[in-house]
């Protein structure tokens, strides 16, 4: 199973992006969503509002204008005037208004269990206004109470019994509610109701296409960023590990990469072109190294032979050929200690600690099975992964 660590950059990076974008979407639904939220509340109360001052102000106008007209023609009342303009301004809009009161006299005006706990609130605890979201049923609605207050002109109807007008005396007897009023008193409320699906018809919309909107802003952004990082980071990189993956198998350091800019991408490709320029220089140098090495032991007089730890030779000069009694090509690969009659030598190059030049007497077996009695010299040198041995084998005279 591939880990995430070993995904490319490329996935990990559209794969953080996904996440990220995701996670703005949700913060930004969330944002959106409360603060449309808080709009359409604020819309619903102000309009609410707007309703009732309306009703309110028609009803205390119409209380003050209006004198013995009711008596020929009813529907005059400030009470039923004001419940024909609350008709009127809210037909074309999902809101309904009434009129209701703890005294009431309509039984169209009794109010429910909302606007009973609400008008009791009113007074104990006079306030200009009450809302909130009340469930009923299945359904939410938006309820607004706004309290109507008693004025001087209502007390022309509804002050004491004896003052009041012929027409309200004959539909109200002594003692009836409907008197007694006094001036400031909280006579009852003006109700506004709309169910929440009605406010948030126009929100569901708006909302999507406000989400989808974002959406669609953070997926060309994720897109373009995208688009730059492969472009000036991931594609450049993958190049420079391209190349040095085949520097390793070829060992060409000649290629160089192309510098297309000075930022960080650019500097890292203008070092690795640096590196692969020294490491051309060392190596040429180190050939021309292993050139005089090869030329010096070729003409030396004593048999020369370098091989490593294991005892596999990797070098031999014409001496050694002629000593060990075989050519170049059979030598090299083979383990100088299978031609020494005497073992100590593996002993001490296995042997901890660092090896010391040595000269010993050893008995060659070459490939005749003559055996040559040599004066032998080792001696180790570093080399870039394992030591290097060199042993100068001289015969000695009469051997």
């Amino acid at each position: 199973m591939t880990r995430p660590a070993d995904f490319s950059i490329r996935t990990k990076f559209f794969g953080l992006m996904s996440l990220l974008l995701i996670a703005l979407l949700l913060a930004s639904g969330i944002f959106l969503y409360q603060r449309q939220k808080d709009f359409v509340l604020r819309f619903a109360v102000d309009n609410a509002r707007s309703f009732a001052t309306q009703l309110i102000e028609t009803r205390e106008y119409m209380s003050s204008a209006v004198k013995n007209e009711p008596e020929t023609n009813y529907s005059l009342v400030p009470q039923v005037v004001a419940t024909q303009v609350a008709k009127r301004v809210t037909q074309n809009s999902k809101f309904y208004v009434r009129q209701v009161s703890l005294r009431y006299r309509n039984p169209e005006n009794r109010p429910d269990a909302y606007e009973t706990a609400q008008l009791q609130k009113f007074l104990t605890n006079p306030t200009s206004e009450s809302y909130d979201i009340v469930q009923s049923g299945d359904t939410s609605f938006f309820r607004y109470l706004q309290p109507m207050r008693a004025t001087p002109s209502c007390l022309g109807c509804h002050g004491s019994y004896q003052s009041a007008p012929d027409f309200v005396k004959k539909r109200f007897p002594p003692g009836h509610f409907s008197y007694n009023y006094r001036v400031g008193e909280v006579i009852g409320a003006v109700s506004v109701s709309i169910p929440v699906k009605d406010l948030y018809a126009q929100l569901g919309a708006n909302f999507k296409l406000d989400l989808l909107a974002r959406a669609l802003v953070y997926l060309i952004v994720t897109v373009v960023m995208g688009v730059i990082m492969n472009r000036q980071i991931i594609r450049p990189v993958k190049v420079l590990s391209d190349r040095i993956i085949d520097v390793t198998r070829t060992g060409d350091f000649h290629e160089k990469l192309p510098q297309k800019s000075r930022d960080e991408i650019g500097m890292l490709i203008a070092a690795f072109n640096d590196m692969m320029e020294e490491l051309s220089h060392r190596t040429v140098q180190s050939r021309e190294a292993d050139e005089r090495y090869r030329r010096f032991i070729e003409v030396a007089a004593s048999a020369v032979v370098t091989f490593l730890k294991d005892g596999k030779i990797v070098i031999v000069n014409e001496k050694a050929e002629a000593l060990f009694g075989r050519n170049r090509q059979q030598l090299l690969g083979e383990s100088i200690f299978d031609f020494l009659e005497n073992g100590g030598l593996r002993e001490r190059i296995e042997r901890p600690g660092e090896f010391k030049e040595e000269t010993t007497r050893q008995t060659v077996r070459g490939a005749s099975g003559r055996a040559t009695v040599v004066e032998m010299v080792v001696s180790a040198s570093k080399a870039d992964r394992e030591p290097l041995f060199t042993a100068i084998l001289r015969q000695r005279n009469g051997g």
